[in-house]
């Protein structure tokens, strides 16, 4: 059985939890308190030297981290990665674009008000953080706007790397409802017959 070392409010650890669900497989679920510092400790250092969640461990031991490749691993051979590599990747480029135009400033901007309760001295990170949330939302708005999943219409791993923290950018401080295409995505992703909600 697969252990997931992850923080359940968190989009990325909660990417790997979509995921599993969607494809079935059992595992088990390992909470890890990184405000508590437990992401540092060495018996999970030995993990992920980089200290990060989510981290997969298979049977065997591997342990698999970096959220959007875990995706990769997990999907390999399944209908959620296709086959075409020019869809291939376009999978990859909605992932990258998560991860260094999106996440960044949408969970950043939910972490700050979230998990550190909105503390005076990150309001003007927060705020900067706002402006380039909503260019990320905007790029993905465009698209959504051509086609009902982000590669054509069939749902894949890039649908699940952006919608865990889409789905949540309220939280951060984001709306939401001046996004009809990214609206209406989100209830087709999550229409899904296997499909789990973040606190579920």
């Amino acid at each position: 059985m697969y252990k997931v070392y992850g923080d359940y409010r968190s989009g990325n650890c909660y990417k790997v939890k979509l995921m599993l669900h969607l494809l079935g497989r059992d595992y088990e679920w390992v909470p890890v308190d990184i405000l508590r510092g437990e992401s540092r400790e060495d018996a999970f250092l030995k993990k992920n030297p980089n200290g990060k969640i989510p981290v997969l461990e298979l049977e065997d031991g591997t342990c698999l981290w970096e959220s959007n490749a875990i995706l990769n691993y997990l999907a390999e051979g399944s209908e959620l990665l296709p086959t075409d590599p020019r869809l291939r990747t376009q999978v990859l480029q909605w992932q990258f674009f998560e991860q260094y135009s999106h996440e960044p400033f949408i969970a950043v901007a939910r972490f700050i008000k979230v998990y550190l309760g909105l503390p005076d001295d990150r309001l003007d990170e927060y705020a900067a953080k706002q402006l380039d949330g909503y260019r990320a939302l905007d790029v993905m708005e465009q698209q959504l706007q051509r086609t009902p999943f982000l590669v054509g219409d069939r749902y894949s791993i890039a649908d699940i790397a952006l919608y865990a923290y889409t789905h949540v950018a309220e939280e951060g401080g984001f709306w939401l409802a001046r996004y009809p295409a990214i609206c209406a995505w989100l209830q087709r992703v999550a229409s899904h017959p296997r499909h789990v909600g973040m606190y579920e």
